[in-house]
């Protein structure tokens, strides 16, 4: 089985992954707190973990992954109160935007999709088992929070504990928390409060941020006695506080940790600036939808190693196109070709470049060559079906690890043209093989001639006539 190196948040190095059960890989990824459009940090996250998946799968492993939707929390109640819609009109409206969204980039559906609304029963069982440990606390509004100095191990997942975290982890009725650090795992509420609560074993309220992944993790998953999943992943910005709370409540809870490695990506920035809504430089990932294909998208966003901060831009993004047409272009010389094994040469070099971590700009680069020499011998061997057929095995293999190539490479180059366009365009060409078959010469050329005029390229193929936007 190939081997593969990822790096180690905790660590901070390199690791050779070695899964707690033998030929299985199990992964949770944080997903998005869903009361808003998905942006391109949610998709630089998605993007990740989808080419996480796809390696360890290629590479011989049984993958189980999680992601999870935070589907009650003070932002969606704010919803709630700012549209007067339900919570659950809200969300799964948000939820299905997501996965929609995620699909465009072909980003695969994770095998497990908890919500926090439904793993009350499991939140709860969590939250009491702390208390019963005395590592959590009641306060007089019916709070529940976790006692941070009952684990002497806090701070070992981001080693950011100081001063400026500290202050970060403040929340609201500070004065009842024995210390600054501690956090809320259930947050008690009333009838009268207006808040969203739901009944439990342990009260009436509803469950913090950081205990759901937890419990979602310990129900979703069986360990080995030493960790409960092998790889736990999310954005760089949830390192700390929610996942060395993620750790602690689970190690305290269950005298484990909750993960052998921790994953995380870059931030995604706009011409430089780090995305915020703050900032109000937010970048929703509908907008871009709107103006460009997903898979160009995916091949942008992943083309920047997963752990460096991404710098967006149109520039760029205009240039990661041509790179991906060049694909496109040799997929189109061979696609009527039938498909054979890919180089066993190609596939090696494509696996072992994305085993080291992930190292997506070195596979591109890999692509590159392969493009490049491979239109090469097709110049000088145009009709060799062997080969052919190879190159299609090679660009399935891509698709395959790389999520990008799978398109048909006429329809790539369609993108853009509106469907109405579309018809209008099929119907010149039905006009004109019809002019062809009677010999009509004058009027098929002058309806090529007219689509030409309008950036339209016709190509006459064994399969018919294909067109594509100039």
């Amino acid at each position: 089985m190939q081997k593969i190196y990822i790096y180690d948040s905790v660590e901070k190095r390199k690791r050779l992954f070695e899964p707690i059960h033998e030929g299985e890989a199990s992964i949770y990824v944080c997903g998005p707190t869903v009361y808003d459009e998905a942006h391109l940090g949610h998709a630089r996250s998605a993007l990740s973990f989808d080419m996480l998946s796809r390696l360890l799968a290629s590479a011989g492993y049984r993958v189980k992954m999680a992601k999870n939707f935070t589907d009650i929390d003070d932002k969606i109640i704010k919803k709630m109160a700012d549209t007067g819609k339900s919570l659950k009109e809200i969300t799964e409206h948000y939820i299905k935007r997501y996965l929609d969204e995620m699909a465009l980039l072909g980003v695969r559906r994770a095998d497990i999709e908890p919500k926090a609304t439904e793993s009350l029963d499991a939140i709860s069982e969590l939250v009491e088992r702390l208390l019963e440990k005395g590592c959590a606390y009641r306060t007089s509004s019916g709070d529940i929070y976790f006692d941070t100095s009952k684990d002497s191990a806090y701070g070992s997942i981001s080693h950011m504990i100081g001063d400026e975290e500290e202050s970060r982890s403040r929340v609201s009725h500070t004065q009842e928390k024995r210390n600054p650090r501690d956090f809320a795992l259930w947050k008690g509420c009333d009838e009268k409060g207006g808040d969203v609560c739901f009944d439990s074993a342990i009260g009436r309220g509803r469950p913090g941020w950081h205990i759901e992944c937890s419990a979602m993790i310990e129900k979703h998953f069986k360990g080995d006695g030493r960790y409960t999943i092998d790889i736990h992943g999310g954005g760089a910005d949830l390192l700390f506080p929610h996942h060395e709370n993620e750790a602690a409540q689970t190690r305290c809870a269950t005298g484990h940790e909750i993960a052998k490695y921790w994953m995380h990506n870059g931030f995604v920035q706009i011409d430089g600036e780090k995305m915020s809504k703050s900032l109000g430089n937010s970048f929703f990932l509908k907008d871009a939808l709107a103006l460009y294909p997903g898979e160009l998208l995916r091949f942008y966003l992943i083309s920047v190693h997963y752990r460096n901060d991404f710098n967006f831009n149109e520039e760029d993004l205009l240039s990661a196109k041509k790179r991906l047409d060049r694909l496109y272009r040799l997929k189109k010389r061979v696609v009527a070709s039938k498909r054979r094994d890919a180089d066993p040469l190609f596939k090696e070099r494509l696996l072992s470049a994305m085993a080291d971590d992930l190292n997506s700009s070195m596979a591109m680069s890999i692509i590159d060559e392969m493009v490049a020499d491979t239109n090469d011998k097709l110049d000088k061997k145009p009709a060799d079906k062997a080969l052919k057929g190879e190159i299609l095995g090679n660009i399935a293999f891509i698709e395959e690890l790389m999520g990008f190539g799978g398109s048909d490479p006429y329809e790539w180059f369609q993108h853009g043209i509106d469907n109405e366009t579309k018809r209008e365009i099929e119907e010149l060409i039905r006009r004109r093989d019809e002019a062809k078959k009677e010999k009509d010469f004058a009027t098929a050329d002058a309806i090529r001639e007219r689509l030409g005029q309008k950036g339209i390229a016709l190509m006459d193929t064994p399969d018919g006539t294909k067109w594509e936007r100039l």
